[in-house]
């Protein structure tokens, strides 16, 4: 099945049309006709099966037949992570937690930060063709970046991890997990947190953790704390 999103269409929608980029897309390279059944998301947990009406390149209309809602999963994971210098690894990130199943991002910028700025313009288009290449009906959330400082002060329900490489007392982070709960962890640059960083997510009530045995980079490291909140809640 081939997934379309487009975040305009709405449960109890009986057509929808769409802008003359994506009928262009549709109509021309994907060499849809009338007649065609599409099946859109609006990344919102609804599945629309519908059938194409008028197949034109700058207007391609469908009629919507079937609509399906899909319940959210009973845990939520959000990571908080520091943006990569190289921005091919942190986008390496962005397209395999959505297909595993992240919820949120937020980019976080650290005192060891390597890269201090960080635009989300093109992860929004990374994460929206990861979640229709892995045919899912959620859209994951992906903040703007603010200071680790920032993020700290935001009220974060559920449980709530560091992960840091310091020679400290950690538990191990799949250890800690309760299933069907919200997830944050946060996830550091290539020169881990200072230690006042440490010292201030755990005043914080961040449970320091270690994701394993191997000092893992931080694209890896954000993507195996997201595949064992998954595997914890299977």
């Amino acid at each position: 099945m081939q997934l379309f999103y487009n975040s305009e269409i709405k449960s109890g929608d009986k057509t929808f049309t769409f802008d003359k980029e994506e009928s262009k897309h549709i109509i021309k390279v994907l060499r849809k006709q009338e007649g065609h059944k599409i099946h859109i998301t609006n990344g919102l947990g609804f599945l629309f099966i519908s059938e194409i009406v008028l197949g034109l390149e700058k207007k391609c209309e469908v009629k919507i037949n079937e609509e399906r809602f899909f319940k959210p999963t009973n845990f939520y994971t959000h990571i908080a992570v520091a943006p990569t210098k190289m921005l091919d690894r942190i986008e390496w990130f962005l397209e395999k937690a959505t297909e595993i199943g992240i919820h949120e991002i937020t980019p976080i910028i650290c005192e060891h930060s390597e890269r201090k700025i960080y635009k989300t313009d093109r992860a929004e288009k990374i994460i929206q063709a990861a979640t229709k290449q892995s045919n899912q009906y959620y859209l994951p959330k992906i903040n703007e970046a603010i200071t680790l400082n920032e993020f700290l002060k935001k009220n974060h329900s559920g449980q709530k991890f560091i992960a840091h490489c310091e020679e400290t007392e950690k538990k191990s982070f799949a250890n800690e997990i309760i299933k069907d709960n919200p997830v944050t962890i946060l996830i550091g640059p290539e020169g881990d947190f200072s230690s006042k960083e440490i010292n201030l997510a755990v005043e914080n009530e961040f449970i320091p953790v270690t994701l394993g045995n191997t000092r893992l980079r931080t694209e890896t490291a954000a993507l195996v704390a997201c595949h064992t909140i998954v595997i914890q809640n299977e």
